[in-house]
Order: structure tokens, then C-alpha cells, then sequence
């Protein structure tokens, strides 16, 4: 198990395949899954697992695995990933997905401002995104709670429907600071 990041209450790592029952909790839950209009079969929970693994070897990011500091248990995802902007650019996005029995608790935010910081002082990134569906306020506050601001819009088109996202945006502060 490859460890990326530790916050206060968690312990950000890679995904390993006996990861994908824990991810399913959240994946194949309606409710936590309104975002994307469904709750993922097991194909897609296995699709989304091997995408994450794959981002790793490739980019040298994706999202991480978010467990507890306490027990280990796996509540969610949050971490980087390279997301196309809708104009033929792409950009880091910090993203993040928990288990709805661990929302409204701050492990979003906690995690998201530690990927943000990653981004910025291991990484080098001169800004980083979190592109985030207009009707999903919850997320929307994580974003604003880690410093970002509206700086667009974009429609994704996913599973035959136009949704409508905004771009969130923060800057590094020290400008480029590696890479």
C-alpha cells in the first residue's frame, strides 16, 4: 500500500483491487452517486478502480483512497486528476467523493485542501480545478472552503444527458514551484 498523504484524521494512499468493496459502498449508492445521474454497476465500480491505477502509472496522481487514521477503513475518494477544460486544455483537478454516512463531518475539505497543497508544493502546479456540477452545493462549498472560485462553465455530456459545471479555480501562491 502506497501512501501518498496524511492529514489530521486521514490516511490518503493509492487504490489496491481489495479496495473495490469499499468503493462500491459509495459508487453503487444512488444518493451519494446523484452527481453523475446513477449508481455505478459492477463493471463500472471495476472500471473506475482499474482508471485510477492506471492514472498512477501514467500521471503519477489520481484519486486516492481516503481512510480513517484511526481504523483504516476506506470512506472515499480525493485527489488529483487531469481533467480537459472544454477549450482543448487541461488542468489538475482536485476531486473527491466520500460514503454518505461520513459527509458533513469536513474529511472532503480536510482532504481536498491537503491535495491542493500537494498539488502546489510537491507537484508544482501553478493553479489546480474542481470542476462541479451547478446543482451540487455540498461540493460546491468543499471547493470554496479550499480556496477556489468560480472562473467558468462547461457542459459535459455524460450518459446521453448535457450537464451543466462550473469551474472552480485556485492559484499557487508561490507561483511554480517544481516539475
Amino acid at each position: 500500500m502506497k501512501i501518498v498523504l496524511e492529514t489530521e484524521r486521514l490516511i490518503l494512499r493509492e487504490l489496491e483491487q481489495a479496495d473495490l468493496p469499499a468503493l462500491c459502498r459509495t459508487l453503487q449508492d444512488k444518493q451519494a452517486m446523484y452527481a453523475y445521474e446513477h449508481a455505478f454497476s459492477d463493471e463500472e465500480a471495476q472500471a473506475w478502480l482499474a482508471n485510477q491505477r492506471r492514472r498512477y502509472r501514467e500521471d503519477g496522481f489520481g484519486l486516492w483512497g481516503a481512510a480513517l487514521k484511526a481504523d483504516g477503513r476506506l470512506i472515499g475518494q480525493c485527489g488529483l486528476t487531469l481533467q480537459p477544460l472544454g477549450d482543448g486544455t487541461q488542468e489538475v483537478e482536485v476531486g473527491y467523493l466520500f460514503e454518505r454516512a461520513y459527509w458533513h463531518q469536513g474529511y472532503a475539505t480536510e482532504a481536498a485542501v491537503a491535495c491542493k497543497e500537494y498539488a502546489f508544493s510537491i507537484l508544482g502546479k501553478e493553479r489546480v480545478c474542481s470542476i462541479i456540477r451547478e446543482n451540487n452545493l455540498p461540493s460546491r462549498r468543499v471547493a470554496e472552503r479550499n480556496g477556489m472560485r468560480v472562473c467558468g462553465r462547461l457542459v459535459k455530456h455524460y450518459y446521453g444527458m448535457e450537464m451543466p459545471h462550473l469551474i472552480y479555480r485556485a492559484e499557487n501562491p508561490h507561483g511554480k514551484t517544481a516539475e
